[in-house]
């Protein structure tokens, strides 16, 4: 991510807009895109990793920061002259899961710095905007700090029924003309307007295959994440929070990350009733709900008195399956969560895969290279209860490495007590809670 994370990161222009959003929430902001200086161009430019993926133009981090002064002003004054051409967006396909591909865009390192510029305004201004139950791609907030405030909602009594959902192709969905049509609302720099255009309005290449979306915003490209925020904000959170819990008779609980959310609800009635009117409400602004992802969920609590069994009922958010568990001591339920199964199943593939694709290089080089890949899994994934599953990665990860040591040859010669001997000396990191969800509000 390339925008602002903290006030100091900000300029002071960037500052000023923020605190005008922030007095004033209906206030159109007039003068944006002069803060899109070399200074914000030589900021955003800082930002983008070094191994970040190349567009069209293969051009990378380092080959554009040679002579990067000169590059940067002549970007600027092209910005300033209306002739800035925003390039075609590169669209790569990676796997979503077994039997599914993604489609990610991306877009030519130059087109990265003025989405980072713009994004960094766009963020001064909607920041303030945005609502406590919207947490992704958002400052100081995380998919864990989602998890911690499900966990509040249901120890608190706000939980009995689960609206879990999906939102059908979300990035490739979003109506550009309603999206600048919200945009608008805030923003009368025609100027920056016409900008953020162009970062829509912009062709892709597949392979050989080139085409013009007339709708959709390429999922991968830096400005998405935010113009996705801005978009459900309008279409979802502002709407449930102003028109829908008003109406309510008991309490409920809108929690999003992105595109993917659950809205937890005390009571049945007011489930079924905002279930009803949902659909209707994604399909006025051209989006839609999976009709086989979209359900309510009964997730009361068990009766203490109940010795056997599980919870009515399990739900899947951000990777996790949540369910009522039984307390090892005394009577009792509470709420754990596990990884969900197929998300477990592609990580051991993809250890699997490394595997195979190392096998020829040096033991030292393989285990770094897995220790990174299982520390990155722990670092998301090592949460409350959760350790039989990363137990379980790391039982599958020592299958899959000790298979394809065999495999540096034609003959068979590490069997398993040599393997483990090895291992001693090249071990896994151990599963442990790394993240505390099941912390007091």
């Amino acid at each position: 991510m390339t925008g602002a994370k903290t006030l100091d990161d900000m300029s002071p222009g960037l500052l000023r807009v923020m605190e005008r959003a922030r007095r004033d929430p209906h206030e159109r902001q007039f003068s944006l895109a002069h803060l899109i200086d070399v200074e914000a161009l030589r900021r955003v430019y800082g930002r983008i990793r070094k191994d970040a993926a190349v567009g069209v133009d293969g051009v990378t981090k380092e080959q554009y920061g040679q002579d990067l002064e000169e590059k940067l002003t002549d970007l600027h004054e092209r910005l300033r002259a209306m002739k800035y051409r925003h390039q075609p967006i590169r669209r790569v396909h990676i796997p979503k899961d077994k039997n599914r591909k993604r489609p990610i865009g991306i877009s030519c390192l130059e087109d990265k710095i003025v989405q980072g510029a713009l994004t960094e305004i766009l963020g001064a201004i909607y920041e303030q905007d945005f609502l406590d139950g919207s947490f992704g791609f958002r400052p100081k907030r995380s998919a864990h700090d989602a998890l911690k405030a499900l966990y509040r909602a249901v120890r608190q009594g706000r939980a009995n029924v689960i609206f879990e959902s999906d939102v059908n192709s979300f990035f490739d969905t979003v109506h550009r003309r309603t999206m600048l049509e919200m945009l608008e609302e805030r923003i009368a720099d025609k100027s920056f307007m016409r900008l953020v255009g162009k970062c829509l309005h912009v062709g892709v290449l597949d392979g050989q295959v080139f085409t013009r979306p007339e709708d959709g915003t390429a999922q991968g490209s830096i400005i998405s994440p935010m113009l996705g925020n801005i978009y459900l904000h309008n279409v979802l959170d502002k709407w449930f929070e102003e028109q829908v819990k008003p109406r309510l008779w008991g309490e409920a609980t809108l929690i999003r990350y992105c595109d993917d959310f659950i809205i937890c609800f005390e009571r049945m009635d007011d489930a079924k009733r905002v279930e009803r009117v949902l659909h209707k409400r994604f399909e006025k602004y051209h989006l839609s709900l999976h009709p086989e992802k979209t359900r309510l969920i009964d997730f009361r609590r068990p009766p203490l008195d109940q010795t056997g069994g599980k919870g009515p009922g399990s739900f899947d958010f951000l990777g996790f399956t949540m369910y009522w568990r039984r307390n090892r001591k005394g009577p009792g339920w509470h709420l754990s969560s596990k990884t969900r199964s197929a998300r477990l199943s592609q990580t051991v593939q993809n250890i699997y895969d490394l595997c195979r694709r190392q096998r020829h290089e040096p033991v030292a080089v393989q285990h770094k290279a897995l220790v990174s890949r299982i520390r990155g899994h722990f670092g998301y994934f090592g949460v409350n209860e959760n350790q039989k599953c990363l137990k379980s990665l790391v039982y599958w990860s020592k299958r899959a490495w000790h298979k394809w040591l065999n495999r540096r040859s034609q003959r068979a010669s590490l069997n398993w007590k040599r393997f483990l001997d090895l291992y001693k000396d090249y071990p896994f990191p151990n599963p442990k809670v790394y993240v505390n969800i099941w912390e007091s509000p």
